[in-house]
């Protein structure tokens, strides 16, 4: 514990120490603006061999992307730490290395269910969320790019075809409003699979007519979590955290019943070299998801957080839900 909570504290310190001090109309904003036109501002495509056809060893190969019958939209977490812009520049390779490392550990695991899409975009810097009167202008200058991406895609490449969204993170917050913009209570709701919006706090009530999933097979509707050890109590984070939305990963249920890692059919490590069978278990409290320990390693924890690991804890439960909900979408029609 101690360990970890060493980490936890020089993590803080290198945020705040290399966070920018000007504000965000002084700083030099990256440009040029991304051109969605131009594939060099897309991590992956369908009809590419790249990163976002990675698959861990022991995984069944994807059928051919460009062939699938649901589409996957993708958007990465922050991975702009260090910095004295607000905002991230998509000419720095450093940085674009670390966006598509993302797409390995997270976006692969729908690539048996849909064809990927993940966008670069000018990400805000992770002070951004914890100095929010400041950070608000440059979270919502990343989210311009964000919308400006899915648009695109939107008239060119979706042609009717059913949506999963996923973020993680400062992704699942932009993907959050997305869903207000283009999706809640409008005609391309009835084209959303469903939104996976993890490590963000998302109330219940969110949006107006997408509810909370509730089922392994549920359509047009969210589902979120945050991993914490077990025991952490919500009035340890932000009060935003407590009583948010939260849905188990390895039942995909909503109550506060303990499940057993037995449930659980295989995290990926940050290795990426194995499937780890039963790597941990789960259990909702007050709206975090609470986890035992892993009996492996490659899963760190910051603190009392397993904000890094949402998605890789329970990559391969949530690489077979997302094929179960779009085949569940399809039959409705059948």
């Amino acid at each position: 514990m101690k360990k970890y909570s060493c980490l936890f504290l020089f993590f803080i310190v290198l945020v705040f120490s290399c966070s920018p001090w000007r504000s965000f109309e002084k700083t030099n904003r990256p440009q040029p603006s991304p051109d969605y036109a131009n594939e060099k501002y897309w991590i992956t495509l369908p009809w590419r061999h790249d990163i976002g056809d990675t698959i861990p060893p022991g995984c069944i190969i994807p059928e051919d992307q460009k062939d699938a019958k649901a589409d996957v939209f993708y958007v990465h977490p922050t991975v702009y730490l260090v910095g004295k812009n607000w905002n991230g520049d998509l000419s720095n390779n450093s940085l674009n290395k670390k966006a598509d490392r993302c797409v390995k550990f997270q976006g692969s695991i729908f690539n048996a269910c849909g064809r990927l899409f993940a966008p670069r975009y000018r990400q805000a810097h992770l002070y951004s969320f914890f100095d929010t009167v400041a950070g608000r202008l440059p979270l919502e200058f990343a989210y311009s790019d964000v919308k400006a991406a899915f648009e695109y895609y939107l008239k060119h490449w979706n042609k009717g075809r059913p949506i999963i969204l996923v973020g993680h993170s400062q992704g699942a917050k932009h993907l959050t409003q997305l869903v207000k913009d283009f999706f809640d209570g409008t005609t391309l709701q009835q084209q959303l699979v469903v939104a996976y919006l993890i490590g963000m706090p998302i109330k219940h009530n969110e949006f107006k007519y997408i509810p909370l999933g509730k089922s392994a097979t549920q359509t047009n509707c969210f589902v979120t979590w945050n991993t914490v050890i077990a025991g952490t109590e919500s009035k340890v984070r932000n009060s935003a955290y407590k009583g948010a939305a939260c849905v188990n990963p390895l039942t995909w249920q909503t109550n506060e019943e303990f499940v057993s890692k037995d449930n659980n059919i295989g995290g990926i490590p940050f290795s990426f070299k194995q499937i780890d069978n039963h790597v941990c278990d789960a259990q909702i409290h007050d709206g975090l998801l609470w986890i035992h320990s892993p009996h492996v390693h490659g899963y760190p924890r910051l603190g009392f957080s397993y904000h890094l690991c949402d998605c890789n804890l329970f990559y391969m439960n949530l690489r077979q839900n997302a094929k179960d909900r779009v085949a569940a979408y399809y039959s409705k029609f059948n």
